[in-house]
């Protein structure tokens, strides 16, 4: 037992120090994404002249890069390790990066849209810091473990915008094209940082059957009330922020409001995204992950009412923070609420299906953003929160029903 307990705190122990390197690749590779975000549509605008129809397209590729490599990125993780994994994650963004300045500097927006495809490649192996930092550890040390990597995304919030403003002149008179080569610099800064991970996993253990070492089959665990309600909850956390936040520049711009002022409304976007993460641990394991969940869900309904009220530049920003704010809480809450449906053999293939479905919503959530911002516009687009949080609702509140039942027990 005392060999237990040691074995225990060296391995908390490891968990903590691997959170600090986690949250430190998040900052730096996690900082590409608001660059491609506030710059993605308005590039896509530049290079396609009279026609914006499609200007949102290049933000739509690079969720489907980040859709389609999910459970690809899930899979060789589970074989090669977090580290590795990792380092070959951070490739894509390096080589997104340049391509990107390569076709602005050439004005060929389809190879715009393929560079930033790629740089959504590198945001999939993102997106499992945070399932790395719940590996291994007791439940204490995940969850804050998970939050503290999630918390690099205020650094990234920082970095990404400010890079924007700062390097936009770079290779002036293109635009946009130094702040992308910057985003590669970034990158290979990343990929050192991610060479630090250690894997800290357990051992698979070694069972005789081997379909029980495999775990249950994907469909078993997927028709669970606690996992369904946790993916759709993780989709309308994710698909409405994309929704809001891909439309969001394009709309202060079609306002009259400067790209600065669009990329400081993402650096508060961003930072309300990731700031919380400190705390949000802690307020899950105090009460709840269903209760944080909701409350994530009621500030994504009150980010819709203030984009409502009005176009004013604190409208916009307050819309934003608040879309931040409710993303945070609702989509750490579902990422916990998932970790209680999959036992360690199975994590990899259920991580993967989970960021597939929810990448592939916020992909159709970032192309639909580009058509309704020039059609109905950004009232209709905040509307469209209400009905998506009251489904994301009524299937938590299924899956707690289906948990008391005893019937919903033996399921």
């Amino acid at each position: 037992m005392i060999l237990d307990s040691e074995n225990s705190f060296e391995l908390d122990r490891q968990v903590r120090r691997n959170a600090v390197v986690l949250m430190s690749a998040n900052a730096i590779n996690g900082s590409i994404l608001p660059i491609a975000v506030t710059l993605g549509g308005l590039a896509g605008a530049y290079l396609l002249g009279p026609d914006k129809s499609l200007a949102t397209l290049p933000v739509t590729a690079s969720t489907v890069g980040s859709a389609l490599t999910t459970i690809p990125a899930a899979i060789l993780m589970s074989r090669i390790g977090r580290r590795k994994g990792f380092v070959v994650g951070a490739a894509p963004a390096i080589a997104g990066g340049l391509l990107a300045a390569f076709a602005l500097m050439q004005g060929l927006f389809w190879l715009f849209a393929v560079s930033l495809f790629l740089i959504g490649m590198s945001g999939a192996f993102n997106q499992q810091y945070r399932f790395a930092a719940i590996d291994a550890g007791s439940l204490p040390v995940r969850t804050k473990a998970m939050s503290l990597v999630m918390a690099g995304g205020i650094f990234s919030a920082i970095i990404g915008p400010q890079t924007v403003i700062l390097t936009n002149g770079w290779l002036s008179p293109i635009a946009f094209a130094g702040t992308f080569l910057a985003a590669a610099g970034l990158g290979c800064l990343g990929l050192v940082i991610a060479s630090l991970v250690r894997d800290v996993a357990p051992p698979r253990p070694v069972e005789t059957d081997q379909q029980a070492a495999k775990g249950r089959p994907l469909g078993v665990i997927a028709r669970q009330p606690r996992f369904i309600a946790a993916v759709i909850c993780g989709i309308a956390a994710y698909a409405m922020m994309t929704l809001v936040m891909t439309a969001a520049p394009l709309a202060m711009v079609g306002c009259g409001l400067s790209q600065s002022d669009a990329a400081l409304g993402i650096q508060w976007h961003v930072l309300a995204m990731f700031g919380p993460s400190f705390f949000t641990g802690r307020l899950i394991v105090r009460f709840g992950k269903e209760r944080i969940v909701i409350a994530g869900l009621a500030l994504l309904t009150g980010c819709a009412l203030v984009g409502l009220s009005g176009l004013s530049l604190a409208h916009f920003w307050i819309t934003l923070i608040l879309l931040g704010l409710g993303w945070n809480l609702a989509f750490i809450g579902a990422t916990a609420m998932l970790g209680d449906t999959y036992r360690p053999e199975e994590r990899g293939r259920v991580q993967g299906l989970n960021d597939f479905l929810v990448l592939g919503a916020a992909a159709v959530a970032s192309l639909l953003s580009g058509k309704l911002i020039g059609g109905p516009g950004w009232a209709f687009i905040n509307m469209i929160v209400f009905p998506v949080v009251i489904v994301a609702l009524l299937a938590l509140a299924w899956a707690f029903l289906m948990r008391r039942s005893p019937r919903g027990e033996e399921a």
